[in-house]
């Protein structure tokens, strides 16, 4: 049986991770962030002094982490028993989190995880979801918006200069070995004029168009 999953996909700064967490809240689903997981990777081999060139390695590195769905019900990804630490936003990891996510041995790993995490019903948000983590979804929403809106939302979640230089060299990175492509049949959303309630609101009519049971 398709597990519960609401897939939402977007680039950096298109406001996937606040909708994500607003949706899951609403249709009482654990809300799982799976950037994070790809951070929490790129900290663990820095601070293992792993090759962040050496895929296998990683991969390996991966498998020793503890990715679990936890914390108040409906719960949200937790890693090794604690919620995501702020040093997963730090720029060390943000310089380096797209060559970890670039090894299809990563890659494959993380699918399994989030295969798993997901197994019982979630909202997730990524790049891939819709596509290649759960194709199957009921639900797959992209997010999209104008570079100028992303690096703007991007400098505000960050506090630091140079956004848009910076965001655009991220999507370049991502690109080359994840298209940021929407599903066939996903519902797409243009969050550039959008503010946090109107997104949502239309994230929630999309749903109640196509999965009408979710809505409570």
């Amino acid at each position: 049986m398709t597990p519960t999953v609401v897939a939402i996909d977007g680039g950096a700064g298109s406001g996937k991770s606040t909708l994500a967490r607003r949706l899951a809240a609403t249709l009482d689903l654990p809300y799982v962030n799976t950037g994070a997981m790809y951070r929490a990777l790129t900290l663990a081999a820095r601070r293992h002094g792993v090759n962040l060139d050496d895929g296998s390695a990683l991969a390996a590195l991966m498998r020793t982490l503890d990715f679990s769905v936890s914390g108040q019900p409906p719960g949200e990804l937790w890693i090794d028993g604690a919620p995501p630490s702020p040093e997963l936003e730090s720029v060390e990891v943000e310089t380096h989190v797209s060559t970890v996510a670039g090894h299809p041995e990563v890659r494959v790993a993380m699918r399994v995880s989030q295969r798993s995490l997901g197994a019982g019903g979630a909202v997730m948000e990524g790049r891939d979801i819709g596509t290649v983590v759960f194709p199957d979804a009921r639900v797959k929403l992209f997010l999209e918006a104008d570079p100028s809106e992303r690096a703007g939302r991007r400098a505000l979640e960050r506090e630091r200069t140079a956004a848009a230089g910076a965001l655009h060299e991220r999507d370049r990175r991502d690109s080359r070995v994840n298209p940021l492509v929407p599903a066939g049949d996903a519902t797409v959303i243009d969050t550039s004029e959008l503010g946090v309630e109107e997104t949502l609101r239309e994230a929630l009519a999309a749903i109640a168009a196509i999965a009408p049971e979710l809505i409570p």
